[in-house]
């Protein structure tokens, strides 16, 4: 009623309203809402763009401020950054020998790593350094430095730099650039492409310094590793193993030429792996030493016995049965234990009779060894050298009772 009243008040019609003024206050209304809308979802999206821009800034002014400090602190600048506390270091050393075309790795066939350490105390230095650091691998002559110090400048470092013979390739090829993050770096594919024959000390080491040209407020000192060998890969081929595996050929054992006198004399009896003779050097250790006869020396034969124990045995075990009888061996003809008439020997508890009884035994198994049983033991792996400590032997023995059980349970023993 008040609405008509203020239409009649005005002078209009309350039974003829006015269409457009009605439709123009709708489209207005709806114009408005469609616009609120829209700036709420444009300011919706805005917003985390706006933030991420404000957090960008602010970190990035941060950092310049705090880079700005870091250089400006006379106490900070001797604490972390004095020129002669910084060098570098390799983790590991080299092999004594490597060979041309293969991967430079550390004396444990791991990748070599670099670190920025303090040379007062030996420690890896917290480097604080607010940029990353390059670094280049060189070659350097084996006879640097002089009497063998640890002491010398840039510029003998760089003097001492071996460079590739004429018309050959780059002496070091790969990954020779090394980017060190927080004071550690990893040395990537690199090889060498020439042997060491050709310099005076016939002898290599692998340094490592700052690349030139890099901007920095530290002077950091280079690293080197001991001097080493570097021979042709064709000599590869003949590379003695260690330790050596069971499966090698013989002459992979230190003394034993690959196809010299010892390596003949040893194919002509059978013996052409590891394993065959260490079998022979534990039944019959006087017949082995008369094949290889006096051409090789005590100390030569000395070598190569110590070279051949280094050998992993592995886990397998090899069983030689009768109708009173069943021996355990190891792969190199050992007895690891022994059962007769239903009595349980363990590989040292032979006496007397039963003694010379297992001896003649393992004589028989070590001439028929192709047609032993193969059985999965507990040696693990054990070094020949170590196998005789009394937990081992609990363990093989252990091992040993569970096959028994079972041998017996299927009417085997």
């Amino acid at each position: 009623m008040a609405a008509k009243r203020l239409l009649v008040e005005s002078g209009s019609n309350p039974d003829q309203p006015n269409d457009k003024r009605i439709k123009k206050s709708f489209r207005s209304v709806i114009g408005e809402v469609v616009m609120a809308n829209s700036l709420q979802n444009f300011c919706s999206f805005l917003e985390p763009v706006l933030r991420k821009v404000v957090n960008e800034e602010i970190e990035r002014g941060l950092s310049i401020i705090t880079t700005r400090s870091i250089s400006r602190s006379p106490s900070f600048r001797i604490q972390a950054l004095e020129p002669s506390k910084l060098q570098l270091s390799f983790s590991k050393n080299l092999s004594p020998s490597i060979f041309t075309v293969s991967k430079i790795l550390d004396a444990d066939n791991a990748p070599l790593q670099i670190f920025l350490i303090d040379a007062r105390g030996n420690r890896v230095a917290q480097t604080t350094l607010p940029y990353l650091i390059k670094l280049e691998l060189v070659v350097l002559d084996g006879d640097f430095p002089k009497g063998n110090t640890t002491c010398w400048t840039s510029e003998e470092f760089n003097n001492s730099i071996v460079k590739e013979r004429t018309g050959k390739r780059p002496l070091l090829a790969g990954e020779l650039t090394i980017t060190l993050r927080d004071g550690f770096g990893i040395v990537g594919d690199i090889e060498f492409t020439d042997n060491s024959s050709w310099i005076r000390s016939r002898r290599f080491r692998l340094g490592v310094k700052v690349t030139n040209g890099t901007t920095s407020d530290v002077t950091i000192r280079e690293a080197m590793t001991d001097p080493f060998v570097v021979k042709d890969h064709r000599g590869e081929l003949y590379k003695k193993h260690h330790p050596p595996m069971l499966e090698d050929d013989v002459w992979r054992l230190e003394k034993i030429g690959k196809h010299g006198i010892f390596h003949k004399k040893l194919e002509a009896e059978g013996i052409n792996t590891v394993q065959d003779f260490l079998k022979l050097f534990v039944v019959n250790p006087m017949k082995l030493r008369g094949i290889l006869g006096q051409g090789m020396s005590e100390r030569m034969w000395e070598v190569a016995i110590n070279h051949a124990k280094e050998c992993l045995l592995g886990s397998k075990l090899y069983v030689h049965s009768g109708s009173d009888y069943t021996i355990f061996l190891n792969p190199i003809c050992q007895v690891v234990q022994a059962i007769i008439n239903g009595h349980v020997y363990p590989a040292r508890g032979f006496n007397g009779v039963a003694k010379a009884y297992v001896e003649k035994l393992v004589n028989e198994a070590y001439l028929n060894w192709h047609s032993l049983e193969e059985v999965e033991g507990g040696l693990n792996g054990t070094p020949l050298l170590t196998q005789g400590s009394w937990l081992a032997s609990y363990i093989i023995s252990s091992c040993l009772d569970i096959i028994i059980l079972f041998r017996k349970s299927l009417n085997v023993v």
